[in-house]
């Protein structure tokens, strides 16, 4: 059964949390590009080590993708057998069998309760290794039909940017490795520091793994159809009872044709992208200290604290006094 998604995979040992990725032949280099930079790279002005991050490989030269290059110099399979987090390999040659000593790594992983990534074709890798059976998982929407035919008992949703399914998170392609990425350091260190990481990649702070995968931008029939204006108008203005009429008024368009330009560029809806920045400025004002809900809840224009009670039980999985005491200033 999956774990709870709300909680911190935190090592059973003292120490940082160690993130690992098995590399191997073939592999992308943009989603091991994507876990470098967000678990891998030192955050000075967090104040504090994040992660601890390695690669390993099954051979000491690993050629990636295409042979554009030739990974030397990192460690064995066996730092798989150390990790909080592992990072399984993807590849675009999806039909080709995985090695047999990945897939015990990952299944040793598994069965110690390490938490699992997947980005892209990553799925596969982790489906082929039996640990996806009965759970929930995505994969880049081009290898959806595949994917399904080969493993009829994983329950694939194709039609997202990613899937959190507790201890195990899979990512659709390309991009959407970052917004898995984020998604993690903001379920195990919290708003402000995710926040903090996505301004250093100049990268969305937030999107919604339910968002869709494929998002159609047609040619404008206005010079300027960018939602950039209304948005940063909108996050100035959160205690504010905004509405969708509202940000369509600001926008000097109709909620319909507002509805429609969301769905287009951001493939959500006005109301859902304004709750969930609600929702991101509770969790921050929760995090610099503000300890009455009710408080949070006027400020972050959710309005009461028990409408911020179902709302961060909903996207979170924990409560405004879990989540206080996870992510909370520090009290002793």
């Amino acid at each position: 059964m999956p774990k709870e998604s709300s909680q911190s995979s935190q090592p059973d040992r003292a120490g940082v949390h160690r993130v690992v990725v098995i590399v191997d032949e073939n592999s992308n280099p943009f989603e091991l590009g994507c876990a470098t930079e967000v678990f891998g790279l030192r955050r000075p002005e967090v104040g504090r080590e994040l992660y601890e991050f390695r690669l390993c490989s099954p051979e000491p030269r690993t050629a990636m993708r295409d042979g554009f290059f030739t990974l030397t110099g990192v460690g064995g399979l066996e730092l798989a057998d150390t990790a909080d987090t592992l990072i399984v390999p993807n590849r675009p040659d999806v039909e080709v069998p995985r090695r047999p000593a990945v897939l015990d790594a990952i299944r040793r992983a598994h069965g110690r309760g390490a938490r699992l990534i997947g980005f892209c074709s990553g799925a596969f890798t982790l489906a082929e290794a039996g640990v996806l059976d009965g759970r929930r998982a995505t994969a880049h929407w081009q290898w959806a039909d595949a994917f399904r035919a080969r493993f009829p008992a994983v329950r694939l949703e194709s039609d997202v940017l990613f899937v959190d399914d507790g201890d195990i998170l899979t990512a659709a392609g390309s991009a959407a490795a970052l917004d898995l990425g984020l998604h993690v350091v903001r379920r195990d260190h919290g708003a402000e520091v995710a926040n903090t990481v996505s301004r250093r990649l100049v990268f969305a702070a937030h999107r919604d793994g339910g968002q869709r995968q494929f998002v159609q931008r047609p040619m404008p029939d206005l010079p300027d159809e960018s939602l950039a204006p209304v948005m940063a108008w909108a996050q100035e203005r959160l205690d504010s009872p905004l509405t969708v009429s509202d940000l369509a008024a600001r926008a000097a368009v109709s909620p319909a044709t507002l509805h429609r330009r969301f769905r287009a560029q951001l493939g959500s809806t006005p109301l859902v992208w304004l709750t969930g920045e609600r929702l991101a400025l509770a969790c921050r004002l929760i995090e610099r200290g503000e300890s009455r809900f009710e408080v949070v809840a006027r400020r972050s224009g959710l309005g009461t604290a028990a409408n911020l009670r179902s709302l961060m039980r909903r996207e979170t999985g924990i409560t405004p006094s879990a989540y206080r005491r996870r992510f909370g200033p520090a009290t002793g």
